[in-house]
């Protein structure tokens, strides 16, 4: 059985050969000090594991620090990027967007291994009107999700998402705007969190209909704001369900098969999940990560209705090992959240200083855990 076909059975909630195995995603930095700078694929044979490879390019996400900010320029959307600082082990970059309505700012961090928001854009409630009014949204250029498509091949699947600097629309709004003013407002203003919200529902709607006839094997929504670690069950009921429900019927709606990303906690929201309409969830992140319930306990309360991916600390389980350890996970995770199928075992999120020899003994693991 080929990777593709083992991780798009589990994605139906079916049972391949063996447990499939992968991570969410490489991260550049790990590749080019751990891996001498290989591919993503590249870097999924060597470990020896089922390639999930995360599709960028064109997907016009505003705030990343390497970004050709000047883009998505238009005559009436210009970001004048200031780079203050190219170390790269501190980047800062200075935004000022113009429009015709008046001037929008923010400012990015970074260092060798990530990216981080450390001013944001919306500062004035009527700031959402000039995002409405201005903000571009692209059209997902077919072609090149066609040739890497065609270059995963039988490896794996190729994953995408929906425009913005985070998939979901609650989260997409917290990178635009402070997450601690945005929950209070969810309480002061609500109004105006709504409309924000359908503001940017709506440019995602756009650029989902420019998504038909693309070669994704799965669409990733959601993030990590929506957890039950940061924000209640109600809160995200109110104003997290509503949207990621509407994508996820246009997502469907074009072929695509999706998965909701909550890197934190499910606790309390796990009948949220199932109701938004996603095919699976990720990324089951356990209690010794900073979520809020183990993952055969996320599973118990799922019961087979969606897909899951991910369980497997990537910190205090895959990066510290030892071999053995990383084998007692992975066979706990098959018996306990993947016996019945349905299940991709995964890194729960992002690692930077994982061994290599760590991602093998994870994949080694996996393969004797057969159906």
């Amino acid at each position: 059985m080929t990777s593709k076909d083992r991780l798009m059975l589990a994605l139906r909630r079916e049972k391949p050969d063996r447990l499939p195995v992968s991570v969410h995603q490489w991260q550049r930095f790990h590749l080019d000090t751990y891996l001498g700078g290989m591919s993503e694929l590249e870097a999924f044979a060597k470990v020896g594991m089922d390639a999930q490879i995360q599709y960028f390019e064109s997907m016009a996400q505003f705030w990343l620090t390497d970004a050709d900010f000047t883009k998505l320029n238009t005559s009436s959307w210009r970001d004048m990027a200031v780079i203050v600082s190219a170390d790269p082990d501190h980047r800062l970059v200075y935004h000022m967007i113009e429009t015709p309505d008046g001037v929008l700012t923010y400012k990015t961090e970074g260092d060798r291994k990530t990216t981080w928001i450390s001013e944001y854009l919306v500062k004035r409630d009527e700031d959402i009107f000039l995002v409405e009014k201005y903000m571009p949204v692209p059209r997902l250029d077919l072609k090149p999700v066609m040739r890497a498509y065609d270059d995963v091949g039988d490896r794996g699947i190729l994953r995408g998402f929906v425009w913005g600097d985070q998939a979901g629309c609650w989260q997409h709004a917290a990178c635009l705007y402070d997450i601690n003013s945005l929950i209070l407002a969810t309480f002061d203003k609500p109004a105006w969190v709504h409309a924000f919200l359908k503001i940017l529902l709506a440019k995602k709607m756009r650029f989902i209909e420019s998504m038909k006839g693309a070669k994704f094997d799965l669409i990733e929504t959601g993030g990590g704001s929506a957890s039950s670690t940061l924000i209640s069950p109600r809160l995200h009921e109110e104003f997290c369900l509503p949207y990621d429900r509407a994508m996820h019927d246009a997502l469907h709606d074009l072929g695509f098969l999706v998965t909701y990303h909550t890197c934190g906690g499910t606790r309390g929201i796990e009948e949220l999940i199932v109701r938004n309409g996603t095919d699976a969830s990720e990324t089951l992140a356990p209690p010794s990560i900073g979520g809020n319930q183990e993952p055969w306990e996320f599973g118990r309360k799922i019961a087979g209705r969606l897909a899951l991916i991910g369980g497997v600390d990537q910190f205090n389980t895959l990066t510290r090992g030892p071999k053995d350890e990383i084998r007692r996970v992975v066979v706990k995770l098959f018996e306990t959240v993947g016996r019945g199928g349905g299940y991709i075992c995964s890194a729960s999120d992002h690692f930077f200083d994982t061994p290599v020899e760590n991602l093998a003994a994870m994949a080694d693991a996996a393969r004797e855990c057969r159906y």
